[in-house]
């Protein structure tokens, strides 16, 4: 898969196991719902870092344990 994609499902698992929605995200994050949906729909060729910082705050986790997951294995991103 695509590093993109993979960060789309990894935002998605992390609203799953935090029980958080979109909304939910916005107002912990800061990051606008408009961006939020632009990232899952892959409008943008990418999602700049500092957005996904945020997105981490929200969550209230590292960027390092953002990609901690097995999503980000080598052999599980084909760019």
């Amino acid at each position: 898969m695509k590093i993109q994609d993979a960060i789309i499902l990894r935002i998605e698992q992390l609203c799953i196991e935090r029980n958080m929605t979109k909304y939910d995200l916005f107002k912990a994050s800061g990051v606008p719902q408009s961006t939020l949906t632009s990232i899952k729909k892959k409008r943008s060729g990418s999602v700049k870092i500092i957005t996904l910082y945020w997105i981490c705050e929200g969550f209230e986790i590292s960027l390092e344990e953002f990609f901690q997951s097995p999503l980000f294995k080598r052999e599980n991103i084909d760019e």
